[in-house]
């Protein structure tokens, strides 16, 4: 979301159930809805817009950063065990909070946000114990931890910074994006960190030698968010146009593939599996989306028609998180789409059966 869309957002005209629809294009998932088959934690609701949400990842707890600069931190259960709000944070000047992570650790949550500040929350004391920037910096768009104390940033004017966060003073600052940075992921082996644009270029960065190690061509509309998949020898990246588009590992000047068909922008995408992601749309669904073949397995289901900001998966991939302009956090059970995927595995091997059948056998079945 840029900062032209948060003065929208804040602007938003919420009816007081929440159920206003906004019309969009009917696509060819609309139909299939994916069954909710266990319970999952209620809805958490807010009275201002919701920026970025994010998963601890080792206990039940999320954390929200929102328009108005706060960062919320709730536990939440099923069952007996309600969602409860733990703590609010308030260290961004009523700025909008952008960006919420947390450590791999899960002792510090990291939050950025429109003062151009990013803040490190001690998850033991409850307490802010450092505030830093950069010295003409702009506001900060998209964070990400790497390893104990390296951290990345992305800035609206196009910077990609890489921190030491004991430290005040940036370690690195790259230069080579001419729009705001959405979004920084990496590579599990911590080495090559990718960045979507709004200038539509996918920018790949070598964290350990500090250099950019790759630049995209242009493509024809802003870059969003973008997963890493297929044993990490294929990226994806969403777009403004609805499209996903798809890189080969390590062979970043193009794309080798693209998969259009959301009706508008994808705003937010979580890898849940190595050929199956799930995307939040600018027509206020969450998509199960598969990846080679290209297919939408249909919908974990949607805000009332507004735009889907975030989705997240949760440490035990038991839920995914999603949050839009409806001022709601909602909970997803992940279930219904490994079944769609395991029955259309076995559609597939029967199929084969069935093509690599003797042709005595085959003429059987028609008796």
């Amino acid at each position: 979301m840029s900062s032209a869309d948060e003065d929208d957002a804040s602007n938003v005209d919420l009816d007081s159930d929440g159920d206003s629809e906004i019309s969009y294009p009917e696509d060819e998932d609309a139909a299939l809805e994916i069954e909710q088959k266990t319970e999952v934690p209620e809805s958490i609701n807010f009275k201002v817009n919701i920026v970025d949400i994010a998963f601890h990842p080792k206990r039940n707890l999320i954390a929200t950063g929102l328009i108005d600069g706060s960062i919320t931190l709730h536990s939440y259960g099923v069952g007996d065990v309600k969602n409860m709000e733990l703590q609010t944070f308030d260290h961004h000047n009523k700025k909008p909070c952008r960006a919420v992570h947390f450590s791999a650790s899960g002792e510090h949550l990291f939050t950025g946000a429109q003062d151009t500040t990013i803040g490190v929350v001690d998850l033991e004391t409850n307490s802010v114990f450092r505030k830093f920037g950069r010295e003409g910096g702009s506001p900060i768009y998209s964070i990400l931890p790497i390893d104990n104390y390296l951290l990345a940033s992305g800035e609206d004017e196009g910077e990609v910074i890489l921190w030491d966060f004991r430290m005040q003073a940036p370690i690195e600052v790259f230069q080579d994006c001419e729009d705001y940075v959405s979004s920084l992921i990496i590579n599990k082996e911590k080495k090559l960190m990718l960045a979507t644009s709004g200038d539509g270029r996918l920018s790949v960065y070598n964290v350990r030698a500090k250099k950019l190690e790759m630049q995209s061509e242009e493509l024809d509309s802003d870059l969003l968010c973008a997963g890493i998949f297929k044993g990490g020898t294929k990226a994806v990246v969403g777009s403004t146009d609805g499209a996903l588009n798809i890189f080969n590992w390590g062979e970043f000047g193009n794309i080798s593939d693209r998969f259009p068909g959301h009706p508008g922008s994808v705003d937010s995408m979580v890898v849940i599996a190595d050929d199956v992601i799930v995307t939040g749309c600018e027509d206020g669904k969450i998509r199960a989306v598969q990846l080679f073949p290209n297919r939408f397995l249909g919908s974990l289901g949607n805000h009332g028609g507004y735009s889907i900001e975030r989705v997240r998966l949760s440490y035990d991939s038991a839920y995914i998180a999603s949050s839009s302009y409806d001022q709601k956090v909602k909970f997803w059970d992940l279930s219904g789409i490994e079944e769609l995927r395991n029955e259309d595995v076995k559609e597939t091997k029967e199929k084969h059966k069935q093509l690599n059948k003797p042709v005595n056998d085959f003429f059987a079945d028609l008796v």
